[in-house]
């Protein structure tokens, strides 16, 4: 193999291998087994990352870095002063994520939904540092950059990069998203996937955490923060399951996860604009349960282009086929079970060839 590592990092409300939990139900695989696992089989080195559930992009991409690096979590004194929270977290001294971290580290790093955004804004650091910490005291080394050639890939799947309207269509006084129609059953499984998803009322800035980065308009603020690598090479999986109805609306296909059926039908209905004057047009209406389909092609004014696996360039999004599946398709699906396996294993293989171009 090419000596790559690859690096999975899970979305909101998600959990990775340092987790209890990802013992007894993968997040990576969910019903299926340990994908993980298998892909290691396969001949590639995968690990699978644990973040904040709800943290910000900022914060897992801190504590990302730790995992890699076999450090100390340092979230930075400028942002921990800022957002009201401790400077330092947890110690990955002595379990690290990957065996080493040095100029020979060759990272693909995929993300799923938010997960996207912790691995693009953690390359961002990597090649860039951050202006404001390399004032401060003691910065961490994440800060200061110059570690772009340490990243080899990156793979957005389902990603929300420009944010998602699941957040926006409730803060728009021109849209009542109780006017939508959905099944009955839908709002309880709503209100229960709301539960993990809110942000803990510990006191902190209500900016560091991650539905405050998925708000559309936050979104692109970041984008706009955050480069695209002349020498990495990008990957997006869109994914779409919903289809268009005669009154220009979309619904959920049959056979979505029940979990975000209700969502699916606001999304789907939801057209209007942002508190920062962004419109939200008809073309912001196919999704899949969570996210809309045009928000993860790629990031609002990064270059991109359809995959060509022949011509596969570093310094542009390839985007790949749109999926017909759902937001948890690409975990290996929860109430539906999905086998996923051959889906990665050509992503990856795919990802190689890159590697001895």
């Amino acid at each position: 193999m090419s000596g790559l590592q690859y690096i999975f990092v899970h979305g909101l409300s998600g959990w990775g291998s340092y987790d209890d939990r990802y013992r007894r139900m993968p997040y990576w695989g969910m019903r299926g087994g340990d994908l993980m696992e298998w892909l290691r089989t396969e001949g590639f080195d995968c690990y699978a990352a644990s973040v904040s559930p709800t943290g910000s992009a900022w914060d897992r991409a801190c504590e990302l870095y730790a995992q890699l690096a076999g450090t100390r979590t340092d979230y930075g004194e400028a942002h921990s002063r800022r957002c009201g929270h401790e400077r330092y977290g947890k110690d990955f001294s002595l379990c690290p994520l990957i065996p080493s971290w040095d100029d020979r580290t060759r990272l693909v790093l995929l993300g799923h939904s938010f997960g996207g955004a912790t691995v693009r804004l953690l390359s961002e650091l990597l090649a860039h540092g951050s202006a404001e910490e390399r004032e401060c005291p003691d910065p961490s080394p994440l800060f200061l950059g110059g570690m772009e050639n340490r990243i080899h890939s990156i793979a957005a799947l389902a990603s929300p990069m420009n944010g998602t309207t699941a957040y926006d269509l409730f803060m728009d006084p021109g849209f009542d998203p109780d006017s939508v129609r959905v099944p009955w059953w839908s709002k309880r499984l709503a209100a229960l996937m709301a539960k993990g998803t809110r942000p803990h009322p510990d006191g902190r800035d209500p900016s560091d955490y991650a539905g405050y980065d998925m708000q559309i308009d936050h979104a692109l603020a970041m984008n706009k923060r955050i480069s695209t690598l002349p020498s990495v090479y990008y990957f997006s999986v869109p994914c779409n399951a919903t289809m268009c109805t005669k009154d220009g609306t979309w619904v959920p296909e049959k056979g979505m996860e029940p979990l975000f059926v209700m969502r699916s039908y606001q999304i789907g209905a939801y057209k209007g604009r942002t508190a920062g004057g962004t419109c939200i047009d008809e073309s912001w209406r196919r999704n899949d349960g969570l996210v809309n389909t045009v928000s993860a092609v790629c990031p609002s004014g990064a270059p991109s282009r359809p995959l060509d696996r022949s011509d596969i360039r570093p310094g542009i999004w390839n985007v790949y086929p749109e999926l017909n599946a759902d937001h948890m398709w690409l975990q290996g699906g929860l109430t539906h079970k999905h086998d996923i396996r051959a889906f990665y294993r050509d992503l990856l293989q795919m990802i190689e060839t890159t590697a001895k171009s």
